[in-house]
């Protein structure tokens, strides 16, 4: 829901550009995507009755919120995939340069960032669980 659903049209084709508008708009995305997952993560909290100290709950939110902007500032992705030699993967799928054919979710690059959120979404809950337990 968090990404994809509250993310406006706008956030989604403009946070990836390496400028203020850029930044602006992943930061709006950011801030939505988390205020979101604050309200499902205290929702659960609050329902089950979950031993989670006020530090956990944060810390987690902002490790999720901190590499959510990272990665979707897209440059910063692309760069991990060629270091880790997956630039290949990150292209697969995406339009070639100059056309607009082939537009469509099941690129490499959002296998990537996918499995980058999944991965810190997986650490936020680990922090947000045991960090200030007694």
């Amino acid at each position: 829901m968090a990404d994809h659903w509250v993310q406006t049209s706008h956030q989604a084709g403009h946070k990836h550009l390496r400028n203020w508008v850029g930044r602006w708009n992943c930061f709006k995305h950011v801030a939505t995507y988390t205020a979101v997952t604050a309200l499902v993560v205290a929702l659960v909290w609050a329902v089950l009755g979950l031993a989670i100290t006020p530090v956990g709950f944060v810390l987690g939110q902002v490790v999720s919120a901190v590499t959510h902007y990272w990665a979707d500032r897209r440059f910063t992705l692309a760069r991990l995939a060629a270091i880790s030699g997956n630039a290949g993967f990150y292209r697969l799928g995406a339009p070639r340069d100059g056309h607009d054919d082939n537009p469509n979710l099941g690129t490499g690059a959002y296998v990537l960032d996918q499995s980058w959120h999944w991965l810190w979404l997986f650490v936020a809950a680990l922090l947000t669980a045991v960090v200030g337990g007694a």
